[in-house]
This record gives structure tokens, sequence and C-alpha cells, in this order.
């Protein structure tokens, strides 16, 4: 595995469609986690996410060898858009999009690697985990959908229009307003414990 650590992750689509399979293989390691953490923060319930991950690298095989990946060194960002898309058309046909952005009953803590912390460090960490959660879960579903693809996906303005279908300054503005409700809820929440 290591012997593909250099490589980008263009190069790796490459091998892996000339036959490589262990090429594919590293590329899924090195994109796992922002991947399945921006479907668990999406769905919301970590076993569903486990399910929704493996069907997402699925399509992605299939979307790889079919030649619907153009080379254009974006390849995490096409790839939080599938599992975007994938997301939302699944909780379109069971007509349940509104709850799959309004409650949180997993804990992101659980898909978080903690490295080598003290336990107190573990229980703030924690804490701060479930604080943030719960701040999420209070935003509007667009500003908290926005909010997860720009910093959970790592998406910048302009792959997160695409992936929504919105414009720019849409985005933007969804994750100005985020940012601001975060803010107040955080003032809120100080000055309830001075």
């Amino acid at each position: 595995m290591q012997k593909y650590n250099h490589l980008s992750d263009q190069e790796l689509v490459r091998l892996y469609l000339a036959g490589d399979n262990p090429a594919f293989t590293a590329l899924v390691h090195r994109h796992k986690d922002r991947i399945f953490t921006t479907i668990v923060l999406l769905v919301r319930d970590k076993a569903l996410a486990e399910d929704f991950f493996q069907e997402v690298f699925i399509k992605i095989i299939n979307a790889l060898k079919s030649g619907q990946y153009t080379d254009n060194n974006r390849f995490c960002p096409w790839v939080v858009r599938i599992a975007h898309n994938f997301c939302i058309s699944h909780f379109r046909k069971a007509e349940t999009r509104h709850n799959v952005m309004t409650s949180f009953n997993d804990a992101i803590g659980d898909s978080m690697h903690y490295m080598d912390f003290s336990p107190e460090q573990r229980l703030i960490t924690g804490e701060r985990y479930r604080e943030i959660e719960d701040m999420l879960d209070r935003l509007p579903a667009a500003q908290r959908e926005a909010l997860i693809l720009r910093y959970y996906a790592g998406l910048n303005y302009r792959e997160m229009a695409q992936t929504v279908g919105i414009s720019i300054n849409t985005a933007l503005g969804r994750v100005r307003y985020a940012l601001m409700n975060l803010r107040r809820q955080m003032a809120a929440s100080e000055t309830a414990m001075c």
C-alpha cells in the first residue's frame, strides 16, 4: 500500500482503470474518513452511513469504469458530490428528507479518532463534539448542510454550489449565516454558564 502514497488521485485512478485494483484501495483509504464523516453527518445514523459508504463506493467504481470521471484533479469533491446525491436520493425516495437534516442520533465522536489523548482530554473532546452537534442540529437544514459540505467534506464554494444545485453566492450566504448562527449559540451558551 505504501508504494501508492506518493501518487496523486488521478494517477491512482489511471492505475485502477488499467487493472491495478490495489490502486483503488489506496484511493479509498486516502479519502475514507472525510467521505464517511460527510455521510454520517448527512444521514445522522452511523449504521446507515456504513451501508451508504459501501454503496457510494460501488457507484464510484461503476462511474469510473463507465468513464464518467474526467481527470480534473478534483477526485475528492467528485466523490463527495456522489455521496451527497446518494444520501439525498435515498431520503427523497423514502419521503423523509426533512428528518435527515433535523435530528442527529449518532455521535460524531464515534467516527472520530482520538489519538494519544488522556482520559480527561477524551472526555473534554467528546463533550465539545456533543456541544457542536447540538448547535449544528439547531441550524436551519440548508445552513447545516452547507457547513457539512464546506468544513467536513472540504468542498470549496463552487463545488458546494455544484453539489447542491445552487449559486455560488447562495453557498457563500448559507455558510456565512450558519457561522453567524453558531457564534450566537456559542455566545448564548457562554452567557448561560456565567
